[in-house]
């Protein structure tokens, strides 16, 4: 079992940059793979970026690779979303969510067992 709660989100204007974290209860965080998932107001749930267990692999969605950043730190239970150069589009609630057994390259939130409740991210023009 493992619980997830995100961080970090806010109000940014566009071109700034923000850094999500989510933190993960758990002892055998370290081999679930993590996503970052993302919902804007009347859109479905859209894949953003994930990161594998130990080998700390990533996969980023083409709409993001090039301005964010995933990472881990297993020893602080944590994962982290490092956003820039950030745009009016990328205005959503930021999801984390978590699985054993995910690939990293899969973007179906459906694949992943474990949510977060989200943090809203705003970026104003």
């Amino acid at each position: 079992q493992v619980q997830l709660v995100e961080s970090g989100g806010g109000l940014v204007q566009a071109g700034g940059s923000l850094t999500l974290s989510c933190a993960a209860s758990g002892r055998t965080f370290s081999i679930y793979a993590v996503g970052w998932f993302r919902q804007a107001p009347g859109k479905e749930r859209e894949f953003v970026a994930a990161i594998s267990g130990n080998s700390g692999a990533t996969y980023y969605a083409g709409s993001v690779k090039g301005r964010f950043t995933i990472s881990r730190d297993n020893a602080k239970n944590r994962v982290y979303l490092q956003m820039n150069s950030l745009k009016p589009e990328d205005t959503a609630v930021y999801f984390c969510a978590a699985d054993r057994l995910v690939a990293v390259s899969t973007t179906t939130s459906s694949a992943y067992d474990y949510w977060g409740q989200g943090t809203q991210v705003t970026v104003s023009s």
